[in-house]
């Protein structure tokens, strides 16, 4: 086994707009404060906030109608 730790990925798509609806950038789903505390943030700082986005990813989809 190596003890070599992968660093957690930054979200950033770079599509970097914020929605004035949520506050949430429309590329990542983070806040302006995620996005600005990303480089100091430890890998479980970072992980939390990947666990946000799923939620946040999926509260921002508008249901379908239904036909």
């Amino acid at each position: 086994m190596s003890d070599i730790t992968v660093p957690v990925p930054s979200p950033c798509t770079s599509v970097c707009r914020m929605s004035e609806r949520t506050g949430w950038c429309e590329g990542c789903f983070r806040t302006i404060g995620e996005i600005a505390a990303w480089s100091v943030m430890d890998d479980a700082e970072k992980r939390a906030v990947w666990r946000l986005l799923a939620e946040r990813r999926g509260a921002s989809t508008p249901p379908q109608s239904l036909p």
